[in-house]
């Protein structure tokens, strides 16, 4: 259904809040995404790590009222709002679980319902647009994201059945893998630093900020070029779903060569997207599970990675 035009409830994240005078300044100590970059008019990716540079969550952020939300896997945010307290006692920030308060759909090729709403939303990802309290975000091309008041979450789901089929949180997430677009979850949690799953590259990552938490990490790794492990798509045959985590290994290097980022189900098979060394990459013998497990087929990403442009943020 990725291929179709369809909506779907964004059913798996939640929302952090945080809000205040200070809430713009913390975070900006705290995230890997340039707060200032941030507008009514502009949304970003972004993630949160630990001092080794290991991200804790991954998110999309916009500007909301007094401060800012974060919209990430639902299993994440109770423990990224336990961490951020913690450094946000001397600013005058307070961290809110905000999920009960929003309702978020997916749209794939639903720019006509949008517009039905009173959207026009340009195709640059991270695009915004607001109205009657709605916010509606490009996230990938043909994407978009609907953010409603709980209050509106019936008059809205009713204006977008009326424009559009519901889809599954399934289809979204395989349009979302297409997209090359990496996410934390809970089984993943603190595995990777940003540019294993190529934020730096859907501009989640800027270089230009200054310090925050896992700051000096990741710009090493940017900088240096040591990275050994990065993000790729890959095809399953089988209806069988690798959950996170999941372990890929190659015979031939007899070990584990990278985890499951996200998997989705397409057709007879699955996408999904991966954390891989290059070495077994460019063997292209990857197998999930064990070395003799179901074989992976490489697929391309919709980007390619240039340090010269990502570094420019």
């Amino acid at each position: 259904m990725a291929d179709t035009a369809f909506f779907c409830s964004l059913s798996h994240e939640g929302i952090l809040a945080v809000r205040g005078s200070d809430a713009g300044k913390f975070l900006q100590g705290q995230l890997t995404c340039n707060i200032s970059y941030l507008s009514l008019e502009h949304a970003s990716l972004g993630a949160r790590c630990m001092v080794k540079g290991r991200m804790q969550s991954s998110f999309r952020i916009l500007p909301e009222g007094d401060g800012y939300l974060l919209a990430m896997a639902s299993e994440l945010l109770e423990a990224q709002q336990a961490d951020l307290k913690k450094y946000a006692v001397f600013s005058k920030a307070v961290l809110t679980d905000e999920s009960q308060a929003w309702c978020r759909f997916g749209l794939q090729d639903g720019d006509g319902a949008l517009r039905a709403l009173g959207f026009e939303v340009p195709e640059d990802a991270g695009a915004t647009q607001r109205a009657e309290g709605l916010i509606a975000v490009r996230v990938s091309a043909g994407r978009a994201e609907l953010w409603a008041p709980a209050s509106q979450a019936d008059t809205v789901r009713a204006a977008l059945a009326a424009q559009l089929p519901e889809g599954t949180l399934d289809a979204w997430l395989l349009g979302q893998i297409r997209a090359g677009i990496g996410q934390v979850t809970g089984p993943t949690r603190e595995l990777f630093i940003p540019q294993m799953i190529n934020l730096q590259a859907v501009g989640g990552v800027s270089f230009k900020k200054g310090c925050y938490t896992g700051q000096e990490i990741v710009a090493r790794m940017q900088y240096l070029g040591k990275l050994k492990r990065r993000q790729y798509r890959l095809a399953l045959a089988g209806a069988d779903l690798p959950a996170p985590g999941s372990e890929i290994f190659s015979p031939t290097h007899g070990s584990s060569v990278g985890e499951v980022v996200i998997a989705a189900h397409a057709g007879q098979g699955c996408e999904l997207l991966a954390v891989l060394t290059a070495d077994a990459v460019a063997d292209d013998n990857l197998h999930l599970g064990s070395p003799e497990g179901p074989r992976l087929e490489l697929l391309t990403l919709p980007y390619e990675l240039d340090r010269d442009r990502e570094i420019q943020r």
